[in-house]
């Protein structure tokens, strides 16, 4: 699988996306199955209303609230496996950084609607976006744990503004909704075992429907911005690092965290 990465960076490029069929074994798609379905119960339970009404996704998987230190280890240790770095290394090659996890599921409401949105929206203005998708991004590794719609990209969108279209529906102007389609749109259904990686700043959606239960991973660049994003508790503490195979992807987000404090 490795070998295919380095002409799929280049579809990065250019595209903001590529997709890697069947990168996991049904071994590796088991075991890491059993804890996210752990922490997906617990998490429901625990937050019974905001499911029930609204919520489409969750995040924070890695932290100690709803997984033991075992649990824990092994999401590390599949986060920071050889497959999964192969695969960061050959788009962030200096020095990637793990900012959070995400859960995605179907809400349970059925008047709820995906929708198209940049990641960078909900903390910059519109001058600030635009400003935003030129900088380092930050990477989205989804790994669907059973078969799903997918997602549905704008390709090229990690490099430039919106379009006229584009825009309007996106931000609900002259009468569009964020949940219309969009004329350029690409759908890209996944199965269990897939990985798709994608740009958080580029124009896309989560299409719901089918068993959609996905792991989203998100790595950032360490020349970027972004470790205030990080939540401590999500991080591996001191008695976990030497479990971990290869904890680099944690230590360079640590010694980030060192330097602002």
């Amino acid at each position: 699988m490795v070998e295919n990465i380095n002409p799929l960076n280049s579809q990065y490029e250019e595209q903001g996306y590529f997709v890697i069929r069947n990168y996991f074994n049904t071994a590796e798609m088991s075991s890491l199955r059993e804890v996210i379905l752990t922490f997906h119960e617990r998490w429901k339970k625990d937050n019974a209303e905001f499911y029930q009404t609204e919520a489409f996704n969750s995040s924070l998987i890695t932290g100690s609230q709803y997984l033991s230190f075992d649990d824990r280890i092994k999401l590390f240790n599949f986060i920071s496996s050889k497959k999964l770095m192969a695969v960061v290394d050959s788009v962030i090659p200096n020095n990637p950084a793990f900012m959070n996890t995400q859960l995605f599921f179907n809400p349970v409401n059925p008047q709820q609607k995906d929708f198209w949105h940049r990641d960078c929206q909900y903390d910059h203005d519109v001058e600030s976006q635009k400003k935003v998708i030129l900088d380092d991004q930050v990477l989205h590794l989804r790994v669907p744990l059973f078969d799903e719609l997918g997602m549905e990209l704008i390709p090229g969108t990690h490099k430039r503004w919106d379009s006229e279209e584009e825009f309007n529906v996106r931000d609900e102007r002259k009468g569009r909704l964020s949940s219309d389609d969009l004329s350029n749109g690409k759908k890209i259904e996944l199965a269990a075992g897939d990985l798709l990686v994608f740009s958080a700043d580029m124009i896309h959606r989560g299409l719901y429907g089918l068993d959609r239960l996905a792991l989203d991973i998100l790595i950032f660049d360490s020349a970027a911005d972004y470790v205030d994003y990080v939540d401590d508790d999500c991080l591996p503490d001191s008695t976990m690092l030497d479990k971990i195979s290869d904890p680099t992807l944690f230590m360079n987000t640590i010694r980030l965290k060192s330097l602002v404090r």
